[in-house]
């Protein structure tokens, strides 16, 4: 399944799950990124970490271990 970090610039995705557990899975979910939402890939910067993306009206930079975790569909 294609993750967060896979996605390119430009584009609109829906996330499909969160992986991971615990704390870290918790830290995304606070940021707004659950099951259903929309996700718009704003930036990546040059080496790929970290990534920008336009979420629930908000632009929001995540971590490329973070964007690993995240799994998405379109």
């Amino acid at each position: 399944m294609k993750t967060l970090k896979d996605a390119n610039v430009g584009t609109t995705v829906k996330v499909a799950k969160i992986n991971g557990e615990g704390a870290i899975k918790r830290r995304i979910m606070d940021m707004g990124i659950t099951k259903g939402v929309e996700l718009y890939i704003r930036k990546v910067a040059p080496l790929g970490d970290p990534v920008e993306v336009t979420v629930r009206g908000y632009e929001l930079t995540i971590r490329k271990n973070d964007a690993e975790m995240i799994a998405i569909e379109g």
